[in-house]
């Protein structure tokens, strides 16, 4: 029996060191900055419905200027603001149609469609609001609005300041998980970073709420749906795969926006 004591004791001490290594690493993972936000969501969020407005890559109610030339596929629009007010011309809607309220778009590609323009835009601002309203949110104030620099898991983010993007920030998920920021503040996005999806997530199933002023920097690329209370600002060079709806305006500087796949 003593022996058996013996052994027994022996092997219960010998894993203390396993033990405290296992503790140590656990505690250096959570430590992580990079890996803070990739904890799991405790709710599973539905897409945002964007109803009439989810043909459009570009949708604004105050205009589009464009420093030349930028692509852009899928539709694109502006209500209730003259057909005048978008700088963009028809070779440069790669695939899509260009709606106007009136005959003062740019011609010959533009469309007449001021009723199904006025159904768009409120889709968008209902679109808007459901993705504000949405409630328990799974992160609040990351990273004190720096998101750079770290992999976000599915779930519903919100935050009272600014969002900013100084260095690359992932998303990681599968097919059919959704991403809801509502951002109180602006989203502002660094030039030459890039938000980029891995594991299979869809850019349709990602949505930025932003009450500010958004600004995606030169050569960016962003990925997912803005839905913007004001302006987004797109800078020289940059690309969206998304959509960038805006309660203003959209500018636009020799830039490549792609509605995402279905």
């Amino acid at each position: 029996m003593r022996n058996n004591y013996k052994g027994t004791t022996m092997n219960r001490f010998a894993t203390k060191p396993q033990v405290l290594l296992l503790a140590t690493i656990l505690s250096a993972l959570v430590a992580a900055p990079g890996l803070a936000s990739a904890g799991t969501s405790s709710r599973i969020q539905a897409p945002v419905k964007l109803g009439s407005a989810g043909t459009f890559a570009l949708l604004s109610k105050t205009g589009i200027t464009d420093v030349y030339a930028s692509v852009i596929t899928g539709d694109v629009g502006a209500s209730p603001i003259t057909g005048a007010a978008i700088g963009l011309t028809c070779g440069e809607i790669a695939a899509g149609i260009l709606y106007t309220v009136d005959a003062a778009g740019p011609l010959p590609c533009s469309v007449t469609a001021a009723t199904l323009l006025t159904s768009a835009v409120s889709d968008m601002e209902a679109a808007y609001t459901d993705a504000a309203g949405r409630v328990l949110p799974d992160f609040t104030e990351l990273g004190s609005g720096e998101i750079g620099g770290r992999t976000l898991v599915p779930g519903l983010y919100k935050w009272g300041i600014d969002v900013k993007i100084s260095t690359d920030v992932t998303l990681a998920g599968g097919p059919t998980d959704v991403w809801i920021f509502q951002v109180s503040g602006g989203v502002h996005q660094a030039s030459a970073t890039r938000v980029t999806l891995t594991g299979g997530a869809l850019a349709k199933n990602v949505f930025w709420q932003s009450a500010g002023a958004v600004s995606i920097g030169t050569t960016a690329h962003f990925e997912g749906v803005m839905l913007a209370k004001t302006l987004v600002a797109v800078k020289t060079g940059a690309s969206v795969n998304g959509r960038v709806l805006a309660q203003t305006a959209v500018t636009l500087e020799k830039n490549t926006v792609t509605q995402p796949a279905p």
